[in-house]
């Protein structure tokens, strides 16, 4: 009799099976967020509803700054290139949201063509009417970047409210839109003008629930002295700290995004190293790109969750015939009681609530009769999605990683630096002498043969005790040391010769000086002697 309610279970019990995370995540949303969503007007108080582009696109990245600060500089940089409808001076000289992605031919498709391609994740932009397409373009071309990434360059944040109010559309829902579908947020700040404006604080406000995908670069850095860096460096960071309330610190890179001499070459290991840190974070984001969706989904969801319930409390306290209008005005102004209530009866983390003024602007304009009782099932089902479904898509984000070969970002800059003498750091630490003929250890052999013949060696050795009395007079950890033995150990008899006994010296060195020590002992390091060993 009652057989469609075993059926029911089951179905709950068993999550979905997919084959891959992309058709996975389509099929999770349309069939069980999407329903929720439209039941209960999502769409119009928060985010229009996801397409097919949305899960399948490439990774985007999003540049953000003030005019000037170098945004398109950078574009051209990471992309050793230039790209159709570029433009690049010390006025604001990009007006548009420009979407750099790979193409067959150069060209650029204007933003109302834009937004009626399937292919591209962008149809949605619709909504923000003429004013705002045609300030938006694609720009496509051929290049290995783009192959991996897309990167979209947005005009340049002005100050001032005359300015704010004369670009037709509202530019930091715009910046959310972006920013909800984006894998990368990149805000840029010019060493010469950390003055925040207005605009870029409500900008940077519009992105608080994206803190996770946002970096910021510190461009122009070689034109300012060190001392000068270090107080730019603390004022930018004092500045970010008021702006975005949280406790952890935004990743800040300092560097010189561009292809022309450094100005003030002092600082050039740090900028080398920042660019480095920031190349292995871009690079990481094909590989990363699937649990990103993933995540980017589960916060819709616990969003949409909190939404059905907020819409479905304001039905259940309108009353059916007279007073409405007035009851609306009540029910906005408590909207904050209503939040609360909400957190209490349903165990609802804060940080999960839309922003209160926001919602409370929203629903103004809303007719309340119409708005949804509560449906128990449609939560239900999301719940069930969250609860299971996710944990299988989870699983196979880990399968399609590990089955497919390290993805990365390749071509233009990231090109570059990875061989040759010009990679970060070669030629220092446990590279140096790597192109010399002699053994580079050999420089300092003779003050280490003094040592080694004060250690009371046997048949051309000494024991292990005995090396490590000299070695923790290094004051480096056991584990540093521990290390250190393993590489310098090279026949690994458990002892060393004065080849070997250098050698460990040498590392110690290179630690001392603050480089890094190989997994691998490179075979420039190895002793002349061993050299046959090995092969």
């Amino acid at each position: 009799m009652f057989s469609w309610l075993g059926t029911d279970d089951r179905r709950r019990k068993d999550p979905e099976v997919f084959q891959t995370v992309s058709e996975g995540l389509k099929k999770l949303y349309k069939s069980k967020l999407l329903p929720l969503e439209e039941h209960y007007k999502f769409h119009e108080f928060h985010s229009p509803a996801l397409e097919d582009a949305d899960f399948d696109n490439k990774p985007m990245v999003l540049l953000v700054g003030q005019y000037s600060t170098g945004k398109t500089t950078f574009i051209r940089y990471l992309l050793e290139q230039d790209f159709p409808g570029m433009r690049i001076g010390p006025e604001p000289t990009t007006d548009s949201f420009i979407a750099v992605m790979q193409g067959d031919v150069e060209g650029i498709v204007p933003g109302n063509a834009l937004v009626v391609d399937p292919k591209k994740p962008f149809r949605k932009l619709n909504a923000f009417g003429n004013a705002f397409l045609n300030r938006f373009v694609c720009a496509q071309l051929p290049n290995p970047v783009l192959e991996s990434i897309s990167v979209i360059d947005t005009p340049g944040i002005l100050s001032g409210e005359k300015q704010r109010i004369s670009r037709g559309y509202d530019f930091a829902a715009v910046l959310e839109w972006f920013a909800e579908r984006v894998d990368r947020i990149i805000l840029l700040f010019d060493a010469h003008k950390l003055d925040i404006s207005d605009e870029f604080s409500e900008v940077i406000k519009a992105l608080k629930n994206h803190e996770d995908k946002m970096r910021v670069v510190l461009n122009k850095a070689d034109q300012i002295e060190t001392q000068q860096l270090m107080r730019v460096y603390g004022a930018l960071m004092w500045s970010l700290g008021k702006i975005v309330n949280t406790p952890e610190v935004i990743r800040v890179y300092i560097g010189s995004f561009w292809s022309h001499p450094l100005l003030i070459p002092d600082n050039r290991k740090l900028f080398e190293a920042e660019e480095q840190d920031l190349f292995r974070d871009i690079q990481s984001l094909p590989r990363n790109a699937a649990l990103r969706k993933l995540n980017d989904l589960i916060k819709r969801a616990r969003l949409a969750k909190v939404h059905a319930y907020i819409i479905s409390s304001l039905k259940k306290e309108m009353p059916s015939v007279f007073g409405k209008d007035n009851k609306k005005k009540e029910l906005v102004n408590n909207l904050g009681d209503i939040y609360a209530r909400i957190e209490r009866e349903h165990q609802i983390s804060p940080g999960d609530f839309p922003n209160l003024r926001k919602m409370q602007d929203q629903l103004q304009a809303q007719d309340f009769s119409k708005f949804q009782p509560l449906k128990s099932r449609l939560l239900e089902t999301v719940e069930d999605m969250l609860a299971n479904d996710i944990a299988q898509l989870m699983v196979l984000v880990r399968q399609e990683e590990s089955q497919r070969p390290t993805q990365m970002v390749k071509g233009g800059a990231f090109e570059g630096t990875l061989h040759g003498p010009f990679g970060h750091g070669y030629g220092e630490g446990a590279g140096e002498g790597i192109d010399d003929a002699e053994w580079v250890v050999a420089r300092d052999k003779p003050m280490y043969d003094e040592i080694f013949y004060t250690l009371s060696p046997v048949d051309g050795k000494i024991t292990g005790a005995n090396a490590k009395k000299e070695m923790v007079r290094s004051k480096l950890p056991n584990t540093v040391l521990g290390k250190i033995w393993k590489l310098a150990d090279i026949d690994k008899d458990g002892m060393l010769d004065d080849e070997e006994f250098a050698l460990a010296n040498h590392l110690i060195k290179v630690k001392l000086e603050g480089h890094e020590l190989p997994n691998e002992l490179p075979s420039h390091l190895l002793p002349p002697s061993k050299r046959k060993i090995t092969e």
